[in-house]
């Protein structure tokens, strides 16, 4: 009886649940695809992006993006002449984590193999809306905070425009309410999950989300497609733009999805709300070696039994950090996983290794994210 129990209880802990506010349990990529109605990045379509981008991007090449809403579409109308620009975003609930970095700098890869804008919308109206321990105040200086890590990345001031709702509303309002009269109640309440007990404003803040589809044109007269790379919690946002995007005379929004990196916990994304499981951009050392050795993985009891028997890098949260950032040679990660396996490494030396690469990593991004603070105006839309 207690062994069901538990079964069950672990059964329910890791059912996956996927939506814009909330991602659990062990992640299905392929049901997701077949759920969303979304479409795999087939390896035609990787052709046709290295066509312009020299060769393909480590987050291409190992499928941490693997899905897709006309990507092809995009580069037929790139091909014969019409530009697309970029969108996507934060939500300034906290501080941003690794997990964050990776469709920013998969983003910032586009940008500058393209040549394209980037409007990057900073959403601190959401999170104040669905937290009810959010204030404006705090929302507002982590939308500060974020967006210096952004800029760390090496994103440029002249194609890259930030857009902070609340301060900037005035430029997103009339496109807000153009999409906003196109969808009704029923489909969001569908496709969001609102209940009799939603506030209000969540249940518009969907239009808003919408608005930087289209602010190109406002802003320039060019009508041209958006694509924004995001990872996949995102998509039901632009499903319901889709819908009324032609309607309004605008391109459809494209997207190209992205994997979760994992946490430092057994199973889940890295999630803010549980900071002993993810990496910020803002830990010190000492906090970073902490975490890192305190991580789940896929080792063995013992040393001796894991030298015996090998160790599973498939479930292990220090080697998913090679994969997605920290190990960019294909041959060296894949030595490190045979090694991994037949039990010749130990879950030690990853660890020390890759805290020593975090650590490297952080120490640059956060001298960058220093400088920002002297050029973070440079980023926001002139009026």
């Amino acid at each position: 009886m207690n062994n069901t129990t538990s079964s069950n209880a672990e059964e329910n802990n890791n059912e996956m649940v996927v939506t814009p506010w909330e991602v659990k349990g062990k992640v299905d990529y392929e049901r997701l695809i077949k759920e969303f109605g979304t479409q795999p990045l087939t390896p035609q379509l990787l052709e046709r992006v290295e066509k312009h981008t020299d060769k393909l991007h480590l987050q291409l090449e190992r499928k941490i993006f693997f899905s897709h809403r006309d990507l092809d579409t995009v580069l037929d109308l790139y091909d014969k002449g019409t530009k697309f620009v970029l969108y996507t975003g934060r939500g300034p609930s906290g501080p941003v984590h690794i997990g964050h970095l990776v469709p920013w700098i998969f983003t910032l890869h586009i940008q500058q193999k393209f040549n394209t804008r980037l409007y990057f919308q900073i959403t601190d109206d959401e999170k104040y809306l669905i937290s009810d321990n959010a204030d404006l105040k705090n929302t507002a200086k982590w939308s500060y905070e974020n967006a210096l890590d952004l800029i760390a990345l090496g994103f440029k001031p002249q194609d890259t425009f930030i857009i902070y709702d609340t301060q900037d509303i005035d430029l997103l309002y009339d496109i807000t309410l153009e999409v906003a009269k196109r969808i009704t109640y029923s489909t969001a309440r569908s496709t969001f999950g609102f209940q009799d007990s939603t506030n209000i404003g969540w249940i518009y803040w969907p239009a808003i989300q919408a608005a930087p589809c289209f602010i190109h044109k406002k802003l320039t007269g060019e009508n041209v497609p958006a694509l924004i790379p995001a990872a996949i919690d995102q998509d039901p946002y632009w499903r319901v733009t889709r819908d009324i995007a032609q309607k309004l005379g605008y391109y459809k929004p494209a997207q190209i999805h992205c994997r979760f990196l994992p946490g430092l916990g057994a199973g889940g994304k890295m999630s803010a709300s549980m900071p002993e499981t993810s990496i910020f951009t803002i830990d010190p050392p000492d906090v970073v070696k902490k975490k890192i050795w305190n991580a789940f993985t896929g080792g063995k009891g013992t040393a001796a039994e894991q030298r015996k028997t090998g160790a599973d890098p498939t479930v292990c949260s220090i080697f998913q950090y090679y994969f997605f950032l920290f190990e960019e040679d294909t041959a060296k990660l894949a030595e490190r996983e045979r090694k991994c396996r037949g039990g010749e490494m130990l879950c030690g030396e990853c660890k020390k290794d890759i805290a020593e690469k975090l650590n490297g990593f952080l120490k640059a991004h956060q001298e960058r994210r220093e400088k920002a603070k002297d050029v973070i105006d440079q980023y926001h839309i002139k009026r």
